[in-house]
C-alpha cells in the first residue's frame, strides 16, 4: 500500500510513525513534511493546501491512501476534492470538518442537541458584542469564530481587557478572517482532558485520554500556544468521567452531526472541561490534536491502517481499539519568544541519541533539511516524548531526554504533568 500524510508538524510525524509500523504499507511520502519525516517517509514540496497538486501526485504516485493530518486543508474541503479524483482519503468531508471550523457552528449544535457545554453568545458586530460584555459576569473567554493556529482564545480577567480582547480579535484581526466572527462564553473552571475518538459516520471508538499544556510559560502563564507538551492518561479521566461523556457526549455529537446531514468520518478530538458540576464541551477538533497524537499514537496496540479503513468503510464497529497499559509524556522543545516572535535557522544537535530506543521519541515539528544539518524552522521545534510504565516514570524520562538536544534559543515549560504528582 502506498500512503500519502499531508501536513507538516509533530502530529504528521506521529501519524507517519504509525503507519510505518503497519505491514500493510510499503512506501509513505508527506506532503510537505518536514526533516523528522523524512527519514521515515519521502517528503514532496507540495503546500497543505495545494490542492490541485495533491490530487495530481495521488494520481501519478498510484496513492491508495491519503490521511489529511490539517485541520485548514480539512475545513478548506480537500477530502471533497480528492474523493471526487476516486482517491481514497481519510478525513471528514468539508460539511463535517465546520465543527472544528467554525466555533459558532459547534456552539449552537451543542445547543440543539443539549450537548453540555457552556454558556455563550455569538457576534458578528464587535459593537454588539461590546454591549453585551457590559452586563456579562468576568472573567470571561473570547473565541474567534474560525481557525487560528490554537491561539485565537482570550481569557479576560476584567470588563476592560474584554473590550480590549474584541477589538483585537474583530477590529484588528489579529487572528485573520477568524475573527470575523466571535464566540463569547462564560469562563468554566476544572481540569482539561483531551480525547481523541475515531468515527465512521455512526460508530464511535474512543482514544486513550490525554491532558495539554496550552500557555507558553509554566504554571500556565503567557499566552495560548499550539500546545507546550502533554501526557496521557489523564489520571483526572476517572471511569465515572468517562461514562458520562459515553451518555451525553460522544455518541450525542456523532448522532448531531449525521441529523445535520453532515456525517463525521475521521477523527474527533473532544477538549473537555471537568466542572463541578460534571463535564463539558470546551472545543471540538476535527483531526488528531498536536500533541495529543504525539502521547496517544504510540500506546495504541492497533494497526493503524486497519483502523483508519473500517472508518472510511463504515465498519468500526467491528473493531477493537487497544491500547497499552503504560503512560506517555511529551515536552515541547519550542524557539524562544513563540508563540510571538522567534529567530529560525539553528542547527540541532543530539537526534541522533534517540535512534535504536524504543521508549523514545522525538517528533519533529519545526524543523528543516540544510546541507549543515537540521535546523530549526518554526516556533514549536521538537516534541520529546518517552514512555513509561507510570505517568511519573514516563515524565521524568521525557524530561531527561530533552538534555540530549540542543539548539540556540531552545525553550520549553518545566511542568508538563507536574499535576501526576497531585493525584
Amino acid at each position: 500500500m502506498r500512503v500519502l500524510i499531508v501536513g507538516s508538524g509533530g502530529r504528521e510525524h506521529a501519524i507517519a510513525t504509525a503507519v510505518s509500523k503497519s505491514k500493510r504499507v510499503d512506501k509513505i511520502f508527506c506532503a510537505p513534511g518536514n526533516a523528522g519525516i523524512g527519514m521515515i517517509a519521502e517528503c514532496v514540496p507540495i503546500g497543505a493546501m495545494e490542492f490541485g497538486k495533491i490530487v495530481d501526485f495521488s494520481k501519478e504516485e498510484k496513492i491508495d491512501l491519503v490521511i489529511v493530518g490539517m485541520d485548514d486543508p480539512l475545513v478548506g474541503g480537500l477530502v471533497d476534492k480528492l474523493e471526487e479524483e476516486g482517491i481514497r482519503t481519510f478525513g471528514p468531508r468539508k460539511n463535517a470538518a465546520i465543527l472544528e471550523g467554525s466555533k459558532a457552528f459547534s456552539k449552537d449544535l451543542m445547543k440543539k442537541y443539549n450537548i453540555p457545554t457552556a454558556k455563550y453568545e455569538n457576534f458578528d458586530d464587535a459593537d454588539a458584542a461590546i454591549e453585551y460584555l457590559k452586563k456579562a459576569d468576568m472573567p470571561i473567554v473570547l473565541k474567534a469564530d474560525g481557525l487560528a493556529l490554537g491561539k485565537g482564545v482570550l481569557i479576560c480577567d476584567t470588563l476592560e481587557e474584554a473590550i480590549e480582547g474584541v477589538k483585537l480579535i474583530m477590529l484588528d484581526k489579529q487572528f485573520g478572517d477568524a475573527g470575523s466572527r466571535l464566540v463569547i462564553e462564560e469562563f468554566m473552571t476544572g481540569r482539561e482532558v483531551s480525547v481523541l475518538s475515531f468515527v465512521d459516520g455512526n460508530t464511535i471508538k474512543i482514544m486513550s485520554s490525554a491532558q495539554d499544556h496550552k500557555r507558553a510559560g509554566d504554571g500556565d502563564t503567557g499566552l495560548n500556544t499550539g500546545g507546550m507538551g502533554n501526557f496521557s492518561p489523564s489520571p483526572f479521566y476517572t471511569e465515572e468521567v468517562d461514562e458520562f461523556c459515553k451518555k451525553y457526549i460522544y455518541q450525542a455529537t456523532v448522532d448531531a452531526m449525521k441529523e445535520e446531514g453532515r456525517p463525521f468520518k475521521g477523527v474527533i478530538f473532544f477538549g473537555l472541561m471537568l466542572t463541578p458540576n460534571g463535564p463539558r464541551v470546551l472545543e471540538y477538533n476535527a483531526r488528531f490534536g498536536d500533541p495529543e497524537a504525539q502521547v496517544v499514537l504510540p500506546r495504541m496496540k492497533n494497526d493503524i491502517i486497519d483502523v483508519i479503513d473500517a472508518c472510511i468503510d463504515g465498519t468500526l464497529d467491528k473493531v477493537d481499539l487497544e491500547f497499552e497499559d503504560n503512560a506517555c509524556v511529551c515536552v515541547i522543545l519550542a524557539s524562544d519568544g513563540y508563540p510571538v516572535k522567534y529567530e529560525k535557522g539553528f542547527l540541532i544537535s543530539g537526534l541522533e541519541k534517540f535512534d535504536n530506543k524504543d521508549d523514545y521519541y522525538c517528533f519533529h515539528a519545526g524543523t528543516k533539511k540544510t546541507d549543515e544539518g537540521i535546523v530549526t524552522n518554526g516556533g514549536r521545534v521538537l516534541g520529546i516524548t518517552a514512555k513509561g510504565e507510570t505517568l511519573k516514570e514516563a515524565r521524568k524520562k521525557a524530561y531527561d531526554a530533552t538534555e540530549w538536544v540542543s539548539f540556540e534559543n531552545k525553550y520549553m515549560r518545566h511542568d508538563i504533568g507536574k499535576a501526576i504528582d497531585e493525584v
